[in-house]
């Protein structure tokens, strides 16, 4: 099994801990797709990664697909409740993480163009965005509605979304008024899937 993405991305590092979580071998292949001959196309007609290659040559793309994919093995340890809802709502969690992400890249992808061509507008609403998804996130652990111990998908998406804040230094001060978020992180960058996968320094 091949895994196609790069060091930093975080959707990718969602599925590079599932499989580390799960025991599957698998091949890592850097590639980004906004490198100059890149092959990440070839993989995704979007051009977006990650992207799983299984051994018998089938391609997936797109986070949730290939995480669902991944499920479908029926590998432990089982990452989504086999009730319906319930792993519904996992998927729910997962989508406000996988929403910090998108809101977070364009900020950083808008902050890396010249200062007087970029939109105010833009960089406030993603910010917003990012605010109202950690709320939701922390009055949900609050409520204990997010598994932490063991981690489901929902929470190692999470993860993820705010080690891509701490990453790339996007929504400063975020951990001060949500105790609970900063007590699941701690907890989940302890666990060696994550140590394993966390994005180099540069």
């Amino acid at each position: 099994m091949k895994l196609i993405g790069s060091y930093t991305s975080p959707y990718v590092r969602k599925i590079s801990i599932m499989l580390l979580e799960k025991g599957i071998t698998f091949e890592f292949v850097n590639e980004s797709p906004w490198e100059p001959g890149s092959h990440v196309a070839a993989h995704n007609p979007l051009g977006k990664v990650p992207a799983l290659v299984t051994d018998d040559g089938q391609t997936w793309f797109d986070s949730p697909v290939i995480a669902q994919y991944l499920e479908l093995l029926g590998i432990a340890p089982a990452l989504l409740p086999r009730e319906p809802q319930a792993a519904l709502w996992e998927r729910q969690v997962e989508a406000v993480a996988d929403g910090i992400l998108d809101a977070a890249v364009l900020l950083v992808r808008e902050r890396q163009r010249p200062a007087a061509q970029q939109s105010e507008e833009l960089l406030r609403r993603q910010r917003e965005k990012i605010v109202r998804a950690l709320d939701w996130l922390e009055y949900n652990l609050n409520e204990q509605r997010i598994d932490i111990d063991p981690p489901r998908l929902g929470a190692i998406a999470v993860g993820c979304a705010i080690g891509y804040l701490k990453f790339r230094r996007v929504a400063a001060g975020w951990c001060a008024t949500r105790p609970l978020l900063v007590r699941m992180a701690d907890k989940l960058f302890e666990r060696e899937s994550f140590a394993r996968t966390e994005p180099p320094a540069s």
